[in-house]
């Protein structure tokens, strides 16, 4: 106690504009209470792992259903991860014309460093800006 009465409780600036939101009930008992996210089908399978790879196909084709979109991806991990695949999914569509990935500044430093990250290994040029005023033509 007396090494604890020495911590200091500051506030927390993890996440940098996450804030705690309210997950509907119909999401909370459907999706992520649901035990089949969890439960194996069979004796050797591995629980979380197989309801992860469902809810991402289930995430996936509910995207698709919603923007009209052929493909979409998605992760569990996080966003800067899950930003820098979408870059390599761009990427891999038509490698010939592309040589530069726009990201806008509003992200957050870590997804944009990551992406920053993977694009020099591959020869993809990250360009920072304004999305409202880029000139995307």
């Amino acid at each position: 106690r007396e090494i604890a009465s020495k911590n200091s409780v500051f506030r927390s600036y993890i996440g940098m504009g996450y804030y705690n939101t309210i997950t509907p009930n119909v999401i909370l008992r459907n999706i992520i209470e649901s035990p089949a996210w969890y439960t194996p089908y069979t004796p050797y399978q591995p629980e979380v792992s197989q309801g992860r790879l469902e809810s991402l196909l289930n995430y996936q084709t509910m995207v698709c259903d919603l923007t009209g979109m052929e493909i979409s991806n998605a992760s569990l991990l996080d966003e800067a991860t899950a930003a820098a695949e979408a870059m390599n999914l761009c990427f891999s569509i038509d490698r010939q014309e592309r040589t530069a990935f726009f990201v806008s500044n509003d992200c957050h430093p870590q997804t944009i460093a990551v992406l920053q990250t993977r694009a020099s290994g591959v020869g993809i040029e990250v360009v920072v800006g304004d999305h409202t005023t880029f000139d995307f033509a």
